[in-house]
């Protein structure tokens, strides 16, 4: 895995991505989901329409469900990033929700971009149980804040990978239902 970071930036999924997703998409039938929502970027709407070919759902994009903005780090490997700004990349790790790369958005601003989302798509279709298609940071921008995380390297991980996480939101609050609701692993 090259850990490269992709922010806004686009890119097609890999063939093990189209795999997983088709599979997943087949996985989620025993839950009766209403719509799809997700991110606009390419990867996440083919990822929606991949899984979307077993939930025959309806679809919506929402640019604000868009993963974190990288700035100038955009598309660099961690290594990279690592090796070429060792001191700053050392102080935007211990600034926990206040981590911005140069020219990026910090993590309160993707958690507040998030949850408005959330909260427009739960007055949009009110009782609606929204499979929300999304990016790994945002992901974890909503779940930490809702857990009140600090967002440090040395809190133990909260979010198992490739699992579903449930959320509720009544137009106004976002609350966490439940952490890893559902394994989508496959071998």
């Amino acid at each position: 895995m090259q850990k490269k970071v992709q922010g806004h930036q686009d890119s097609p999924l890999t063939a093990r991505g189209q795999e997983m997703a088709l599979a997943w998409g087949k996985k989620l039938r025993q839950k009766n989901w209403d719509r799809i929502l997700c991110s606009d970027l390419g990867r996440t709407r083919h990822t929606a329409e991949l899984m979307n070919q077993s939930l025959h759902l309806p679809v919506s994009t929402d640019s604000r469900l868009r993963e974190k903005d990288w700035g100038q780090w955009t598309s660099r490997k961690i290594s990279q990033i690592r090796k070429s700004s060792p001191e700053l990349l050392a102080d935007m790790e211990q600034s926990g929700w206040a981590f911005r790369p140069p020219g990026g958005e910090n993590r309160e601003e993707v958690w507040e971009r998030g949850r408005q989302a959330l909260a427009d798509a739960s007055l949009r279709w009110p009782g609606a149980e929204i499979l929300l298609i999304t990016h790994e940071g945002l992901i974890k921008c909503l779940i930490y804040r809702l857990s009140s995380r600090n967002f440090l390297p040395d809190e133990s991980p909260l979010l198992r990978p490739f699992h579903v996480h449930e959320l509720c939101c009544d137009g106004f609050h976002v609350q966490i239902h439940k952490i890893n609701a559902i394994n989508l692993e496959i071998s």
